[in-house]
């Protein structure tokens, strides 16, 4: 999985499971030693010796948040008719809910119960806000590249960019459809500062492939020219053939060959050589 994908919002649902996971070895509840009575022998029981709120509160919540991180690296598989994400997002919320109802039920609520209620309110938290706050869905890492890297003066997707990450000597850009100039990221321009995970030879092939049409797709466009992008945020790649599953995830930080155009969509390539289609190209930055 590449790191780059992880949200900010995957960041908290790591960070509190960590937590929740040390509250499970604290103390489960307290006590007042009486005075003249030598309780440093006295043991306090944890979530460990308590084996149904260990799997209810404190497991189930870990366990949540990491089918949560792998939903990242395997999007579209299903548990129990579930997506991996969803599953992961109900056990947080149930781990929740049974730390809520069991720290009411006891008295005297040790370092380890509050603890864990209060990572497992930040995991619950975290898992179902993460993909609907804006803040939350932005990248855990900034998007990394050659030189000034994606954030360092480089414009949008489309738009006309002076003296930017990617156009040496302040050359202008054309819009996205037209006939760019052999700068930065062109098939048979130079490669200077190429991004590492850019191939040569792989943009050659693809510049091949964009001159015939895709098998069950529309033509081309004729004026159409491969060039290399990223993305801003996580976004899914799904298969040519219309297939509702998505079959990867381009991740920011790193570069990605588009081959053809299909209206508002581009055919994106991956560096294993997988082809499919970004729906949503907004806010993409061109190399």
């Amino acid at each position: 999985m590449n790191i780059r994908s992880l949200t900010r919002g995957d960041g908290v649902v790591i960070g509190a499971a960590v937590v929740l996971f040390i509250a499970s070895f604290l103390d489960f509840s307290s006590y007042d030693c009486p005075q003249g009575v030598d309780c440093s022998r006295f043991d306090s029981p944890n979530a460990w010796d308590s084996l149904g709120l260990l799997m209810s509160v404190f497991l189930a919540g870990v366990i949540g948040a990491a089918l949560l991180i792998v939903s990242r690296a395997m999007p579209g598989r299903k548990v129990v008719g579930l997506d991996l994400g969803q599953f992961g997002v109900a056990l947080t919320v149930f781990a929740l809910w049974t730390a809520f109802w069991t720290i009411l039920d006891v008295n005297n609520a040790g370092a380890g119960l509050i603890l864990g209620l209060l990572a497992a309110l930040v995991l619950a938290a975290g898992a179902v806000a993460g993909p609907l706050v804006p803040a939350l869905k932005a990248p855990l890492l900034s998007p990394s590249g050659p030189s000034q890297g994606v954030q360092g003066g480089q414009q949008t997707y489309g738009a006309q960019p002076g003296q930017g990450y990617g156009f040496p000597g302040g050359q202008q850009q054309a819009p996205y459809g037209a006939q760019p100039s052999q700068g930065y990221g062109y098939p048979g321009a130079p490669q200077q500062g190429q991004p590492a995970q850019a191939d040569p030879a792989q943009a050659q092939q693809a510049q091949a492939q964009a001159q015939q049409p895709a098998q069950g797709g529309a033509a081309p466009a004729g004026d159409f020219t491969p060039f290399w992008f990223a993305v801003p945020v996580a976004r899914p790649l799904y298969g040519e053939d219309g297939s509702p599953n998505p079959i990867a995830e381009l991740a920011p930080g790193t570069w990605y060959l588009a081959v053809e155009q299909r209206g508002q969509s581009l055919i994106a390539q991956t560096q294993d050589g997988r082809r499919g289609v970004l729906q949503d190209t907004t806010g993409i930055q061109r190399g």
